[in-house]
């Protein structure tokens, strides 16, 4: 089994003054995704996390404080790729790739479309170019976790309150649309296919009781290739866990 782990820490800096380290023991991961570190390498406890037995890979975005994704791993990985060789994007710190043996995790941060929209432009045209790079990469590598915040309510029961959400950024149509035919192009949701259920978010806003009324999204996923659904051992979201105002997401899958 591998028991991989996502995570948007809103700054991993700030995560662990929240009781990151001492609660990561718990949970047990053989690989940790983590997603809007807001740090550079050398920044992110990289001697604390070695102590539990992480190794660290981190592309960071060349702003300083904003977005970056890392991955924390038990195992060396036999290939790590940083970005997705897209430089509209990479100097973000968007992507990253991690490579064992046939299994390939890929830690994603989608751009996010709420500052207005040159962004939700950005962000539509990464939805395209993030796909092409997936279909690529599987011509290679055919079994893909992808792991992290897509920054987009999937279904209608993902949202809270959908009917009014339709014209907000994460429930645009378009935006659904293209979770759709990611789908159908051989992507599983790998919640969906433990979890029916509604209600089942992984994102609250800091608004006043978002969190304690379960007003919430859900946002962070691991989507798998086709090849992988049957492998599927579990997939949970832990609401309870709050260093951020996303909640860990994981995914036991049998290697």
């Amino acid at each position: 089994m591998k028991r991989i782990l996502s995570y948007n820490v809103n700054g991993i800096r700030s995560a662990v003054r929240k009781g990151l380290l001492e609660w990561l023991p718990e949970v047990n991961a053989d690989v940790v995704c983590i997603q809007e570190t807001k740090a550079q390498p050398g920044q992110m406890h990289e001697a604390d996390f070695a102590e539990m037995g992480y190794h660290c890979y981190a592309h960071s975005a060349v702003k300083k404080g904003y977005s970056g994704v890392a991955i924390f791993c038990k195992q060396i990985p036999d290939h790590v790729e940083y970005g997705m060789n897209h430089s509209k994007y990479d100097f973000e710190g968007r992507v990253i790739r991690a490579d064992f043996g046939d299994l390939s995790v890929v830690n994603v941060y989608f751009p996010s479309g709420t500052t207005g929209e040159l962004r939700q432009a950005v962000k539509m045209d990464f939805l395209a170019d993030f796909q092409s790079y997936l279909n690529e990469l599987r011509k290679v590598r055919k079994d893909l976790v992808i792991s992290g915040d897509y920054n987009i309510c999937r279904l209608w029961i993902d949202i809270h309150n959908p009917a009014q959400q339709q014209k907000t950024s994460g429930f645009l149509p378009e935006e659904r649309d293209w979770f759709a035919k990611f789908v159908e192009d051989g992507y599983v949701d790998s919640f969906r296919k433990i979890n029916p259920e509604p209600h089942q978010y992984s994102w609250w806003s800091y608004r006043a009781g978002s969190r304690a009324n379960n007003k919430g999204w859900r946002i962070d996923y691991h989507m798998v290739t086709s090849e992988l659904e049957d492998r599927i051992l579990d997939a949970r979201i832990l609401p309870a866990i709050v260093h951020s105002d996303h909640c860990p997401v994981l995914i036991d899958i049998d290697f």
